[in-house]
């Protein structure tokens, strides 16, 4: 039986840096920044925290990117708000009976939601950033000017769509000089929104409510924790139908909690590890900063954090090495 309420125990393994006292702030970000782990005292004993860039904090994690942060800001409003304006539309169409569904080349199926949700998000950018790149699912890619990409998927997960399962999701990532910096993952039926930027951390919004910060969960038990997937046959699509058994018999709980839905699981504490055997750039763009700021790991197969690969897994930060042997 799965112990999950255990994820409910402070642990300092995932404490944000803007919650330490000033001092110890500047030298976790430098032990941050070379991968290294922090020694305190707290409270008369010695703890270490392993520290990993890209949770809160109030320097900005990737000292490298010369990047304007109203200009972030301003890019994340944005994309918060043209990303309920897209749900509006698509939930014209969500289990409706007239619903046409048209296959695309690779026999994957299209809708007038993915569409016309697109072409939203596209014509809102030409007004607000028309020197802004995109790179869209459905209608191609436009070039950057200035080196700011935004990378539409407008309807992940068209197959729970298009049977009425309220599991998918808009997803909204934006490289800033190939380094994503912003993602936003909406979920329509659902009237939820988690979203992140570089260094601001990972915010779950329900509805109206109050947007509070999520982070990944502290599970470090293989045997403890919960494992999502989309498909199980693209596991042995792609000649590694182990990797699915080892999982399954491994993890506490298997379950096919899938698309963009599983991995904002895992950056909200609710799943521990969720694996893509498959998948497009616009599938996982608006989830790297988001599991990246909630604490986690979003990494191709091979350990590398990109969207590129053509596979992917989300994961908190204690069994990134583990399901990273496993992938081997």
């Amino acid at each position: 039986m799965c112990e999950k309420y255990e994820k409910s125990k402070p642990s300092l393994n995932n404490i944000p840096l803007r919650n330490l006292p000033l001092p110890f702030n500047l030298f976790a970000y430098f032990c941050a920044f070379r991968g290294e782990t922090l020694f305190l005292r707290l409270h008369g004993k010695p703890v270490s925290i392993a520290v990993e860039c890209g949770q809160s904090s109030r320097f900005p994690p990737f000292p490298g990117l010369d990047m304007d942060s109203a200009q972030l800001k301003n890019r994340l409003d944005f994309a918060i708000s043209v990303a309920r304006e897209a749900q509006t539309l698509i939930l014209t169409y969500y289990q409706n009976a007239n619903l046409s569904v048209d296959l695309k080349k690779d026999a994957s199926p299209v809708t007038a939601a993915d569409k016309g949700a697109e072409l939203l998000i596209r014509e809102r950018l030409a007004d607000s950033f028309p020197e802004d790149g995109i790179l869209g699912e459905e209608f191609g890619t436009t070039e950057s000017k200035n080196g700011y990409r935004w990378i539409l998927d407008p309807v992940d997960g068209t197959k729970p769509f298009v049977h009425g399962v309220p599991l998918f999701g808009t997803l909204i990532g934006v490289e800033y000089e190939g380094r994503l910096v912003i993602g936003v993952a909406r979920f329509p039926a659902l009237d939820e929104v988690v979203y992140a930027a570089e260094g601001t951390g990972t915010w779950w919004q329900i509805g109206d409510a109050e947007p509070r910060q999520t982070h990944v969960s502290n599970t470090d038990d293989l045997a403890k924790a919960v494992f999502c997937f989309t498909e199980p046959q693209r596991f042995k699509k792609i000649g590694r139908p182990e990797v699915l058994e080892k999982l399954m018999s491994t993890c506490c709980m298997s379950r096919g909690w899938g698309d963009c839905y599983g991995h904002v699981l895992v950056a909200t504490g609710r799943a521990d590890v969720m694996i893509d055997p498959e998948l497009s750039a616009w599938d996982a763009a608006a989830l790297v900063p988001i599991i990246r700021e909630a604490g986690g790991a979003w990494l191709d197969w091979k350990g590398v954090e990109s969207i590129y690969s053509g596979h992917g897994f989300s994961v908190n930060a204690a069994l990134k090495d583990e399901i990273l042997s496993i992938l081997a």
